[in-house]
């Protein structure tokens, strides 16, 4: 595994820690029609969390195990910053997905 691979891999773990220490971790998983979404971070059927939980983290871990090649320029972070505005248990999310951002700038 290469070291942005592995830096990313990283991330993704921080991320869901961090997830997990700020109590937005979930252990229901949504339905699977919620989950097919079409819209951009899954924005008509899931709340910001879940879509990190059940959506990015998971696609994310298969690009890097597969080693296939990462997003270019990927920005999550400002649509976090803007949907979590003003809720203190995001603030370490949000700082953990400027980081893989800057990976994948």
């Amino acid at each position: 595994m290469n070291t942005v691979h592995q830096k990313m891999l990283k991330l993704l773990i921080d991320t869901e820690y961090t997830l997990k220490q700020s109590g937005l971790w979930e252990a229901n998983r949504p339905s699977t029609e919620a989950l097919l979404s079409s819209q951009p971070f899954a924005v008509d059927s899931l709340h910001p969390e879940q879509w990190l939980q059940w959506i990015f983290i998971p696609k994310m871990q298969q690009i890097v195990s597969l080693q296939h090649a990462l997003p270019v320029k990927l920005a999550i972070s400002p649509y976090f910053e803007q949907m979590c505005q003003g809720k203190p248990e995001w603030v370490k999310v949000i700082k953990v997905l400027k980081e893989i951002d800057e990976v994948c700038a």
